[in-house]
């Protein structure tokens, strides 16, 4: 079609169309090596390097519940939160933010890509901080880890610790 031309509508500030929302954002997460999720603190989507059975850490919090938490908080290191925290709509994550982490206001605070390689980091700053031992575990061929963590699970839960692990 010849001669039609296409109109964008204007760009704002820190506004972007191509983000991510809790769907693609938890595939995302799930598709990252070593990671895992549970479901704590009311109605939160926490994903950890690493079974916390294990000493595994997390590092993103999915938020699915409407409030003023905002949608989705990660580590981001110092660094990476000097420079977060100057994009509309990333704000200090409650709780978290003397360790460095941010949290997204709304989806479209950055674009999808930008979002992706932010939360591989995240994982990668954990990691890095993970005790050896943990990281030793990690280290084991998956179903040798799958079967200590299940042990240590076990444990736990004949414990009654195993909402506090």
């Amino acid at each position: 079609m010849r001669g039609d031309s296409i109109e964008f509508a204007p760009r704002r500030r820190g506004v972007h169309t191509l983000g991510m929302d809790s769907e693609s954002t938890r595939a995302f997460l799930l598709g990252l090596p070593l990671v895992e999720e549970t479901l704590q603190w009311g109605n939160n989507l926490v994903f950890w390097v690493g079974d916390k059975a294990i000493g595994g850490k997390m590092f993103a919090l999915l938020n699915l519940d409407a409030d003023s938490n905002g949608v989705l908080s990660f580590a981001a290191g110092p660094e990476g939160a000097a420079e977060l925290l100057e994009i509309d709509g990333i704000f200090p994550a409650p709780y978290l933010a003397r360790a460095y982490w941010v949290a997204m206001e709304r989806w479209n605070a950055l674009r999808k890509t930008d979002l992706e390689a932010r939360l591989r980091a995240a994982r990668d700053i954990v990691e890095a901080r993970l005790p050896k031992r943990t990281r030793d575990v990690l280290a084991m061929p998956a179903a040798e880890r799958r079967k200590l963590i299940m042990a240590r699970q076990k444990e736990l839960t004949k414990r009654g610790k195993r909402g506090q692990a």
